[in-house]
């Protein structure tokens, strides 16, 4: 039994997609924990969301109505301008990380690579 237990155990590196780095900030989404240079930052759950759809593909332009997919996981109906009001708190929350979520005119926003 001991023997099934210990070949049933999760190695770390199986855990990497649950866990994102980039630019001193760190996300853990089994967690739901941010570090920012290695001190914890409160989010909400819409704000983690948001934050980890962001992180997860530097670079990449997010439409605001795609990250209200993500903040609301389908359980409420909410306006793109909703998007920004998340998006001004987060900053606001990360500090000096807040530079890190690009608006892109017209379309949305994207984390900077």
């Amino acid at each position: 039994m001991l023997a099934l237990l210990r070949r049933a155990r999760v190695e770390p590196k199986e855990l990497g997609t649950r866990r994102v780095e980039a630019h001193g900030l760190v996300l853990d989404q089994e967690r739901h924990e941010v570090l920012w240079k290695g001190e914890p930052v409160d989010l909400t759950r819409a704000e983690f969301r948001l934050l980890w759809k962001l992180v997860q593909r530097p670079g990449r332009v997010w439409a605001r109505g795609d990250l209200i997919e993500e903040i609301t996981a389908g359980e409420a109906l909410i306006v793109e301008r909703n998007v920004d009001v998340h998006v001004s708190s987060l900053r606001r929350k990360l500090g000096d990380a807040g530079r890190l979520i690009a608006t892109v005119r017209g379309v949305g926003y994207k984390c900077v690579d």
